[in-house]
């Protein structure tokens, strides 16, 4: 499991930093999945501009892939329309490049197959992933780049938050979005609006864990819940 000495509290640090706003900044926010991107989202649209960026390229499996993105879609969709906020915001998303190759290619050279979910493994995904997210912000004029993976009990925020930091101390946007029952709230939005949630998080590995009875991220839930319409 990956440790690290600090204990920072990231959530007030984004609340310092957003209590210091004069304007609405551009943010390209990292999106993993709708559930985790719901609460995130609905905190963070009164105060930035934010376009979503869906890059995952630890998610192996193309069909798990494309569900996780048209997810997405519907929830900027359906926030965008100003039923759920008092305003109505305009949310782009940007597709990254599907490439579980590289993540693949990642894992199996520095020998992390091994690895437990939490481990070596997360904290290389981690940084590809907040590496690309920069890359594409720096493109797109972005002022802040973020990530919603903080959002889950499962994940290492001190981590994230810290890779977030070495890659640009100036436009990362620090966060714990699980503090202040952020995760339950996005566990009731998505129940409110019916959206999927995968009970892992994205390569054959962690699908290969709970498989094997370890901790699945729903506890144990099936993969989608979302209720029968018929």
């Amino acid at each position: 499991m990956s440790t690290t000495k600090s204990n920072t509290n990231y959530h007030r640090k984004l609340e310092e930093l957003i209590s210091k706003l004069d304007r609405r900044p551009k943010l390209l926010l990292h999106s993993c999945c709708a559930p985790c991107s719901s609460y995130c989202l609905i905190y963070l649209l009164p105060y930035f501009d934010i376009t979503c960026f869906f890059y995952n390229p630890n998610i192996t499996d193309r069909d798990e892939y494309d569900k996780r993105l048209a997810e997405l879609y519907r929830l900027c969709e359906i926030l965008s329309k100003g039923t759920v906020l008092s305003d109505t915001f305009s949310l782009r998303v940007i597709e990254g490049d599907y490439e579980p190759g590289v993540f693949t290619s990642n894992v199996e050279e520095r020998g992390l197959t091994g690895e437990p979910e939490g481990g070596r493994r997360c904290d290389m995904c981690f940084r590809m992933r907040l590496q690309k997210t920069y890359e594409t912000a720096l493109a797109a004029g972005a002022d802040y780049f973020a990530t919603t993976l903080t959002i889950s009990p499962h994940k290492n925020a001190q981590l994230i938050n810290e890779i977030g930091y070495s890659i640009d101390k100036d436009m990362w946007l620090p966060a714990d979005f699980k503090k202040n029952d952020g995760y339950k709230r996005s566990i009731e939005l998505s129940a409110k609006y019916d959206l999927y949630r995968q009970n892992y998080c994205g390569c054959w590995l962690s699908r290969r864990d709970v498989a094997a009875g370890g901790a699945p991220f729903e506890r144990g839930r099936c993969v989608d819940e979302r209720k029968d319409k018929s």
